[in-house]
């Protein structure tokens, strides 16, 4: 299920690079609100922490199926999106069509993402390795340490968009990560429906399916074909360059608890009207991700060092000056505020 990072709007605008699945996937408050209504208590299922998160990994990456997605969050944001998933053999292929918002489409063939922004005639190109799925388990498989972190309840069984739901909850075991209730379909055990749930047992963002067919008649072809067409628009592609923070010259005084360093690049944008190079260091604890984004100040460009929140994703911006000169740092999580400042306090240049 494409999910926030899950992840990192605000930050990816800024730096011109695409906007991330979750912008597009968010909607309809009050129908995700019914779909994902408080389960009935039910049979406790023999499974664990680890064979959950298994279970719905795979669904999410071996299933084909055509939905409409919905998002809503506390601080008011909603929007929806048309989903066109396709597992075909070890090729995955997604289209993402926002309905609410500015119009936009989305396409992804493996780490390969276009994002088509038609009221500016630009499309966005770029790579990812992590796709914004849920759970996005760093290489593939969970980790068994995350059972250090989260604790997984069986809650009962629920139904969204029609299908049966098995519902379970992962509670974090510290303050640096957000909780998760979780609607898992029974057969499949594809996310159908998630709420992220903080430290004092408030919603602050909600997603689900209100429409979903499995198995649906999409052509990979067709999608692939899409993809490519991108006759009248200006391509801006960002280009990755695998480094290591030590190589950058950066790293953190202390580790965060559990959060490990997942990937690190440099990015360049090229087709932009001002190509800009910025490292970007991403850690995951097995659920929740965070990146960090470094680049060299600019005086000349506006910038404010605030603490924002869009649902459950927060985004610190800092300045960092040191003997080696002035820096610019973005962090974006969906954690707790406190985890980003962890980050921010830990991370050293060093040299």
């Amino acid at each position: 299920m494409p999910m926030t990072a899950r992840r990192a709007m605000l930050v990816l605008s800024a730096l011109c690079l695409a906007p991330l699945a979750v912008a597009q996937t968010r909607g309809h408050a009050a129908a995700a609100a019914k779909s994902a209504a408080p389960p009935v208590a039910g049979e406790v299922s023999s499974l664990g922490t680890v064979d959950w998160l298994r279970r719905m990994h795979a669904a999410s990456r071996q299933r084909t199926y055509v939905g409409t997605f919905v998002v809503s969050s506390t601080s008011g944001n909603l929007s929806s999106s048309r989903i066109w998933h396709v597992a075909d053999g070890d090729q995955l292929l997604e289209r993402i069509e926002a309905l609410s918002g500015a119009p936009r489409s989305t396409f992804r063939r493996n780490d390969h993402v276009m994002t088509f922004l038609p009221e500016d005639k630009v499309v966005r190109s770029e790579k990812r390795e992590n796709l914004d799925f849920f759970p996005n388990l760093p290489g593939g498989a969970p980790d068994v340490a995350i059972g250090e972190f989260y604790d997984v309840q069986m809650l009962g069984k629920g139904r969204v968009a029609g299908f049966d739901a098995d519902v379970l909850q992962l509670v974090p075991r510290d303050a640096l990560r957000f909780g998760y209730r979780v609607w898992s379909e029974r057969r499949s055990g594809l996310v159908v429906a998630l709420q992220t749930v903080d430290g004092d047992g408030r919603v602050v963002e909600q997603s689900a399916f209100s429409e979903l067919q499995f198995d649906a008649p999409v052509k990979p072809q067709a999608l692939v074909q899409m993809m490519g067409n991108t006759a009248g628009y200006r391509v801006e592609k960002s280009e990755l360059e695998r480094t290591t923070a030590a190589a950058e010259g950066w790293s953190l005084r202390e580790p965060v608890a559990g959060f490990k360093p997942v990937n690190c690049y440099r990015r360049a944008l090229d087709g932009a009207a001002k190509p800009e190079r910025t490292m970007q260091w991403t850690f995951s604890d097995g659920l929740a991700s965070v990146s960090l984004f470094v680049e060299p100040y600019d005086a000349q460009r506006p910038s404010k060092e605030a603490l924002l929140a869009l649902g459950a994703t927060y985004t610190l911006t800092r300045r960092m000056t040191d003997k080696g000169g002035d820096w610019w740092l973005t962090i974006v999580g969906e954690v707790p505020p406190r985890t980003l400042q962890a980050f921010a306090q830990n991370l050293v240049r060093t040299r």
